[in-house]
């Protein structure tokens, strides 16, 4: 847990995904924004000119009479113009808009179950290197040990040789055994400085000499049947869900483009002024407009050069590339679940049989050590035999760790890999001095 805690803050790969999992939020609060009106305010002040001429016009004025063909001129030749319009628009109805808003919310789902599979991708990676750790150290453990009684042997095969009691071929034996594993320990001690370091760097944490856990006798748990399993992996897989998502979204796109005519309808509401002043013909002039309007904006395409039908025939592709990923997701997660079941259902066999193995080979190197006491086992048979039991104890230590990563292997593929799974996995772990 300390492990994973580290690499909680450490892994770049799980900052790449919490950073896409915080742009997909934003794209969720984008996508309600598509459906809300829009407030737009525009200004502008220029030099400019102006220049209106009417004729035939008709006047009528209280105490002036009236008259026909009269004829009106202004201009503002050069001077000062300004001009602001506030503009509101509501969108009611649009094809695109829609699939554009049902775009974002899936990618913002899929975000989320992006960091999802990342997160647990990370936790079954911290996992790995840990137990690497773990495996390095306990190999370097055996490796010692069996040196160290080897080393023993050696020192009595020449102490007997020289009594006459053991030919020398026991000592040749003993001492050639002892430099094979003076090579295999510095190559342990290697593995294990390597496997350490990456540790450290998955983490943060500093290189230390502080002894990393395996698991020990490992309780055998009633394990849910193979359809129930398949069944959790379809409905909660991070991989699976996210494929879904992307499939909808096609699917979204697909309808937006799939009419030959995809009106848009807002509602609309305008107001806006303009000035003009300045130097004209007959002097000192200015001119002013005010305007203000509600109402519905329809907008129908008629013709796009054969974009819009190139864009539908795109988006029909996408659907179908679509179905296809999600497809093989559901095919490959299939596969790897049965796989991580099928592993967990022998694993508890394989390990009793591992355990068996073990107790088999550590008595035999003490009927070994006694036999070469009473002269009916040779040394050589003692080298087999302290090989053998350091064997088996690894082999059986390496299928405990693979039983646990089964287990949190199965439970990333049905989606339910978390810091509680985690927990119980780290409770099966203990230090090499109370392991059976």
């Amino acid at each position: 847990m300390q492990a994973w805690q580290g690499a909680l803050q450490q892994s770049p790969d799980l900052a790449v995904a919490r950073a896409a999992r915080e742009a997909g939020a934003a794209r969720a609060e984008q996508a309600s924004a598509l459906w809300r009106p829009t407030v737009a305010l525009q200004a502008g002040v220029s030099y400019a000119g102006s220049e209106s001429n009417i004729r035939g016009a008709s006047f009528t004025a209280p105490g002036l009479g009236s008259a026909s063909g009269v004829a009106f001129d202004t201009s503002v030749s050069g001077g000062a113009a300004t001009q602001a319009t506030l503009a509101i628009r509501q969108p009611l109805f649009s094809r695109e808009r829609s699939a554009r808003a049902e775009a974002l919310e899936q990618a913002a789902q899929a975000a989320e179950y992006e960091w999802a599979q990342a997160e647990q991708e990370a936790m079954l990676r911290t996992a790995e290197v840990y137990f690497a750790a773990a495996l390095a150290a306990e190999r370097l453990r055996l490796v010692e040990r069996q040196q160290q009684a080897v080393d023993q042997a050696a020192q009595q095969a020449r102490d007997r040789f020289r009594l006459g009691d053991r030919p020398v071929t026991d000592v040749h034996e003993a001492e050639s055994r002892a430099a094979g594993l003076q090579a295999e320990r510095v190559a342990a001690q290697t593995q294990l400085e390597l496997a350490r370091q990456a540790l450290s760097d998955m983490t943060g944490q500093p290189v230390t000499d502080e002894p990393v856990h395996l698991p020990g006798e490992l309780a055998r748990e009633a394990l849910s049947t193979l359809p129930d399993w398949l069944a959790r992996a379809e409905q909660r897989n991070p991989m699976l869900m996210r494929a879904q998502t992307h499939w909808r979204t096609a699917q979204a796109q697909s309808r937006a483009t799939g009419s030959a005519l995809s009106p848009t309808v807002d509602a609309v509401a305008q107001i806006g002024r303009e000035r003009w002043a300045g130097d004209g013909a007959s002097g000192s002039a200015s001119q002013a407009s005010r305007q203000h309007a509600v109402g519905l904006q329809i907008t129908v395409p008629l013709y796009t050069g054969g974009m819009r039908s190139a864009q539908a025939a795109e988006a029909r592709a996408l659907v179908d590339q679509a179905r296809a990923e999600l497809d093989r997701a559901r095919l490959q997660v299939a596969q790897q679940t049965r796989a991580a079941w099928l592993d967990l259902a022998v694993g508890h066999h394989q390990t009793s049989a591992l355990k068996a193995a073990r107790e088999a080979s550590l008595a035999r190197l003490d009927a070994t050590r006694v036999g070469l006491q009473a002269g009916d086992r040779t040394t050589l048979d003692l080298l087999n035999a302290e090989n053998d039991a350091a064997s088996a104890e690894l082999a059986l230590s390496e299928a405990r760790v693979r039983l646990i990563s089964r287990r949190l292997t199965l439970a990333a593929l049905a989606g339910e890999l978390d810091d509680t799974a985690l927990q119980q996995a780290n409770a099966q772990l203990q230090p090499s001095a109370t392991r059976r």
